[in-house]
C-alpha cells in the first residue's frame, strides 16, 4: 500500500495490519490517530517516538507476539511472513539452531522472557553474539535494549508495509 492508501484505508481494516509491525493497541492508536502523513519520514517518526513510549507491561504484550530466534514463525499472516523473512540468516545449521536455542533457554531464565532482537540482516553468528553479550547485562539495561529492538522491528515492519505497494500478506 502508499501512503495515500495508508491516510485513507479505513482503521478498522489497517489496525490488524499495524498490529503485525507492533502488537500494542496504544502504539497502533497513535499511529491511525496521527492521520493522514505527508510523507514516510513523519510517519516513521510517529512510529518510532510511540515506540519508545510504551511501558514495561506494553512490551512484554509485544514481545508474545514475536517467535524466539531461531524458531520459524508459522502460518501465513503477515507477521509470521515477516518473522521468516527477517530470520533468514538463521540458515538450516543443525549446530547453529543449537546453540540459538540453547542461548534462548539461558536468556529466558535469566530475564523471564523471549530473546528480541531486530534480525534483519544478521547473520546467525551476528545473532548469537548479540545473544550472548546481552546475557551479560543487568535486567534494567537489558529491559531499554530489547525496547530499542522492538522500536527497531516496528518502524522496519511499518517501512515494509507501505513498500508492498498492492501485495499485503493475509
Amino acid at each position: 500500500m502508499d501512503l495515500q492508501n495508508f491516510n485513507s484505508i479505513p482503521a478498522d481494516e489497517l489496525r490488524p495490519l499495524l498490529a503485525a509491525c507492533c502488537d500494542v493497541p496504544r502504539w497502533v492508536n497513535r499511529i491511525l490517530t496521527a492521520r493522514p502523513y505527508d510523507d514516510l519520514p513523519s510517519l516513521t517518526a510517529v512510529a518510532d517516538q510511540a515506540a519508545r513510549d510504551l511501558d514495561a507491561t506494553e512490551v512484554t504484550q509485544a514481545l508474545a507476539a514475536h517467535p524466539r530466534i531461531g524458531d520459524r514463525a508459522n502460518g501465513n499472516t503477515t507477521e509470521a511472513t515477516w518473522s521468516r523473512n527477517e530470520q533468514s540468516g538463521v540458515g538450516d545449521d543443525p549446530s547453529v539452531r543449537a546453540a540459538l536455542t540453547a542461548g534462548n533457554q539461558a536468556y529466558e531464565q535469566r530475564f523471564n522472557q523471549v530473546f528480541l532482537i531486530c534480525a534483519t540482516g544478521l547473520t546467525a553468528s551476528e545473532m548469537l553474539t548479540a545473544l550472548h553479550h546481552r546475557l551479560t547485562n543487568d535486567p534494567r539495561t537489558e529491559a531499554y535494549v530489547v525496547q530499542d529492538e522492538l522500536r527497531k522491528i516496528a518502524v522496519l515492519r511499518l517501512t515494509k508495509l507501505i513498500a508492498l505497494g498492492k501485495e499485503i500478506p493475509a
